[in-house]
């Protein structure tokens, strides 16, 4: 019996390449503002800026942070473009809730577990094994306060374990995202800020509008845009970039 031919420099180098760092297919962006139209003349700046056609990116695989006063509308938006089960672990211990059919513009609220936790190291570990299964292509956790860097990086390496897992079971990488009130989580792949704008919505018009920042990402520089959804359609216009976060 012969044997086997050694394997060729680039097999080898694309075997090393699987060790060292995660699979390119595992880090494809996630639009969480799935079909949105810029307006006019800020396509052009949008474009310079890594946007096109409207869509704003999320890496899977990694953690990100929401927040602002919308933050949970901002999850709303990923969910719409998203598709199978969602983990949304939060904080038992305060009065505030997520309405599920006030989710129902965006995505049917059967998909999503709710998990009510006792402690903020509740949802941290909720998040963390969630992610590390690969079984939910998202998972978020609200919390009160931004966690701390190991915590943060603690996700990112469960994430990155989900995503092998699912791979496997030819599923999207996990993503996950903490949500926060006034931002600031160490170590997250990209922080985004959202609240509330003046709409002019009418009795005979039901318009929604907000505006909505990236205060910094790893791959993208900062931005804002004014985002409004009217007749089902997503809108957002370039605005003035953040001068800090």
């Amino acid at each position: 019996m012969s044997n086997p031919a050694p394997p060729s420099a680039q097999s080898l180098r694309e075997d090393l390449a699987r060790l060292v760092m995660p699979n390119a297919r595992l880090r494809a962006p996630q639009l969480f503002l799935q079909g949105a139209s810029l307006q006019g003349a800020s396509l052009e700046g949008a474009s310079a800026q890594g946007v096109s056609a409207g869509q704003f990116s999320l890496a899977r695989a990694r953690v990100h942070e929401f927040c602002g006063p919308a933050r949970s509308q901002l999850a709303a938006f990923v969910l719409q473009s998203t598709s199978g089960a969602v983990i949304w672990a939060s904080p038992s211990w305060l009065p505030e809730r997520i309405y599920p059919y006030g989710l129902l513009p965006f995505a049917d609220p059967n998909r999503i577990i709710f998990a009510r936790c006792r402690r903020p190291e509740d949802i941290l570990w909720t998040m963390e094994e969630a992610l590390r299964s690969g079984a939910a292509p998202v998972v978020l956790g609200d919390l009160p306060q931004p966690p701390a860097l190991t915590p943060i990086r603690r996700l990112h390496l469960a994430a990155e374990a989900g995503a092998e897992a699912a791979h496997r079971r030819g599923r999207p990488a996990p993503l996950g995202l903490i949500l926060t009130i006034q931002g600031g989580a160490q170590g997250v792949e990209s922080r985004w800020h959202m609240q509330a704008a003046p709409s002019g919505m009418t009795m005979l018009e039901n318009r929604a509008a907000w505006t909505l920042a990236r205060l910094r990402a790893r791959s993208d520089p900062p931005a804002r845009w004014a985002i409004t959804h009217a007749k089902g359609q997503i809108s957002a216009t370039l605005l003035a970039a953040p001068l800090g976060e």
